[in-house]
């Protein structure tokens, strides 16, 4: 177990290319919060402090019940940790995924909530420049999460257009593609009129395997709709997914629209408290100060995760959320539970990730299976990793670490099947809710 400064780290709940989030504890008020630790080498290899610097900086001034809170930030010699909420629900892509679409009424609020944190945000002059559901996460009440600001952007006044093209091809708006410019409001509009359609239908608008193609019908805003969305919804959809910013509707058209406005009740919010950006000064702008201590304690065997966790990841004291395997579509990460040896979990997984032609790398019960996505466009990766949760109990935490999340949720339905039999399936209590693997996968 690693403490940082007064935070002890437990495990990994998240990992993209240049960073890793771990869950953490602050141990003076024993509160539970996500741990985004990156290695200064790498931000200096990609050259990358300025992103980081603006994306850590951009996180502590928008402050609001639907935007993941951003606490504080630490460093070490080798290292940055960024101190976040702890959001327990997962994406709201994964919620998509499992149930195909969503109620209209379930997708109203959502969607009322998406417009409350985006047009806070550009009430401070930040852009997200990359609004998708895999960046939109649930609490443990249900209620919406902007995060990942990555690629978000804080306009300069009178700095005018924006010119950088990025963001997820499929939630991009036309002008965007155009590289002539364009206005980061009505851009961040068009992407939450793609998420609304994503949420009702249960797929895309624009779908297209060659980008010529979907960027064609993106410019065309060339797309149908399913019949069961209702007129008002469709009216909305129509007005925001209009290829002319300007004469797109604006945040407050939508806000006014009477589709929109029907049960809606703006978030209530106090901005009493002083943004201090202090911390990111110290960590960026004089590197060699403000370190934390870092204390690891080496284990020989798989981490042993503490009660704190457990209760933490099962969402208080209902430990189905550990053995249901049908609640994994609704969080970030997948797991099952054995109880065979680790070392036996570890040897089986190994045999049929080489079986699907994935590369293994394996170090202290911790694996990281690598290959080509389906599509041939990118890496595939997952990480998995082995904790004791009891004696002689083991539980495999899942994590899709690099390629498209539904490949993802198809490999983890595949690794299931194929490990079912050293997969644990209790006779009661969280066996009640069924977890009896299906190898079939319904997307």
């Amino acid at each position: 177990m690693k403490k940082i400064g007064k935070y002890e780290v437990g495990r990994t709940i998240g990992e993209g290319a240049f960073a890793k989030v771990k869950f953490a504890r602050n141990t003076d008020t024993g509160e539970a919060f996500a741990m985004k630790v990156l290695a200064k080498s790498t931000i200096l290899k990609h050259m990358m402090v300025n992103q980081i610097k603006r994306e850590i900086s951009i996180m502590k001034i928008v402050r609001h019940p639907n935007i993941v809170r951003l606490h504080e930030v630490l460093a070490s010699r080798t290292k940055i940790y960024i101190i976040l909420e702890f959001i327990k629900g997962g994406q709201l892509f994964d919620k998509i995924v499992h149930q195909g679409k969503l109620p209209e009424n379930e997708t109203k609020q959502y969607f009322q909530q998406l417009i409350d944190a985006v047009d806070y945000c550009h009430s401070k002059g930040v852009f997200h420049r990359d609004l998708k559901p895999e960046n939109l996460l649930l609490d443990s009440l249900g209620n919406l999460k902007v995060s990942d600001f990555g690629l978000s952007t804080l306009s300069q006044q009178g700095a005018g257009l924006l010119h950088t093209t990025c963001g997820t091809p499929n939630y991009v708006a036309p002008e965007v593609l155009s590289h002539q410019g364009y206005d980061g409001s009505a851009s961040d509009v068009w992407s939450c009129g793609v998420i609304l359609y994503v949420l009702m239908a249960g797929y895309l608008p624009f779908d297209e395997t060659d980008l010529p193609t979907l960027y064609r019908k993106i410019n065309a805003a060339e797309f149908s709709f399913p019949p069961w969305f209702s007129s008002g919804a469709k009216s909305l959809i129509c007005k925001i997914l209009d290829p002319n910013p300007k004469t797109r509707v604006s945040i407050d058209d939508v806000q006014n629209d009477v589709w929109f406005a029907r049960n809606y009740a703006p978030v209530r919010h106090s901005e009493a408290e002083e943004i201090n950006l202090d911390d990111i000064h110290a960590v960026f702008n004089d590197i060699e100060d403000q370190y934390v201590t870092e204390v690891e304690k080496y284990e020989s065997g798989p981490l042993i995760m503490n009660a704190f966790e457990i209760i933490t990841m099962s969402q208080g004291l209902n430990l189905s959320a550990l053995f249901d395997r049908q609640q994994d579509y609704i969080r970030r990460q997948t797991r099952f539970v054995s109880r065979h040896p680790a070392k036996n979990i570890i040897a089986n997984i190994e045999e049929v990730a080489e079986s699907v032609r994935l590369k293994v790398h394996s170090h202290n019960y911790k694996m990281r299976l690598e290959g080509i996505s389906s599509n041939k466009r990118g890496q595939f990766a997952v990480v998995l990793q082995v904790f004791e949760v009891a004696p002689s109990l083991f539980m495999v935490d899942v994590r899709k670490a690099a390629g498209d999340t539904l490949e993802y949720h198809r490999f983890y339905k595949n690794l299931c099947c194929k490990l079912e039999h050293i997969i644990w399936k209790p006779t009661s209590g969280a066996a009640k809710s069924g977890i009896k693997p299906s190898c079939s996968v319904h997307l």
